[in-house]
């Protein structure tokens, strides 16, 4: 509890600086971090990192050769709410949550299945099915695409699975062979026709994709370590 406030005054402390107004969900927001950062520590140990006394005192060492002194890091700790023995806990939590996020990371492949996508998009489910029905009388696809999109014939590149935000899009996709394409497909901002162009299953990941995996992969695994664990919550 006591760590728990110390982070939450610093956290306060840090948007006053900078002048951010606090959401109404603070307190969730700085625990979930707490938590999350404790079980990434956890999972270090487990797998068999663990940050020793000189270890600490290395990173330590690293961060009074940043600021320019050993005073200046202390006065860093001071204006930030730390005693010694709480900078050193923290720390010492901090390097070994980003251990296990690394190596959790890293364990997304940078090869993955991949579909090349087109689309035509609609703002009404009428022009949708009028244009569906063109294709299903034998127009082609991609024709119609640089009809509709002329700029970027509806090219939405490739992507694998996990990579787009909306599941309903990459659920159509993926159950697409290459040169079929979907029925209309309704989302948030309009009504989709999808074509597949191609379709590889090892394919290398640009910078992006992988990324947004490995965010994926992050996440999921506190998702099931907090499925996992005991935690015990007593606030005020």
């Amino acid at each position: 509890m006591d760590e728990f406030q110390a982070e939450l005054d610093r956290f306060e402390a840090a948007t006053q600086i900078t002048g951010t107004i606090l959401a109404s969900d603070t307190h969730r927001t700085v625990l979930d971090e707490l938590i999350d950062q404790t079980l990434l520590a956890q999972g270090a140990a487990e797998s068999g990192f663990l940050v020793d006394e000189s270890m600490l005192q290395s990173n330590i060492d690293s961060l009074e050769t940043q600021l320019g002194s050993a005073q200046a890091l202390q006065d860093w700790q001071t204006a930030h709410g730390y005693s010694s023995e709480d900078f050193r806990k923290s720390l010492k939590r901090a390097v070994e949550a980003a251990w296990m996020r690394d190596k959790i990371t890293a364990g997304v492949p940078e090869t993955a299945e991949q579909v090349h996508v087109f689309q035509i998009l609609f703002a009404t489910a009428v022009a949708a099915n009028e244009v569906y029905g063109l294709l299903l009388s034998g127009d082609d696809f991609l024709e119609l695409a640089t009809r509709f999109e002329p700029e970027t014939r509806g090219d939405l590149g490739r992507f694998p699975r996990g990579y787009l935000q909306d599941a309903t899009i990459e659920q159509a996709v993926f159950a697409l062979q290459p040169g079929q394409y979907s029925q209309v497909v309704e989302t948030e901002i309009g009504f989709h026709i999808l074509y597949v162009a191609e379709r590889d299953p090892n394919h290398a990941l640009q910078p992006d994709a992988r990324s947004a995996l490995q965010r994926q992969a992050l996440q999921e695994w506190i998702r099931e370590r907090r499925v996992q664990s005991e935690i015990q919550i007593f606030l005020p």
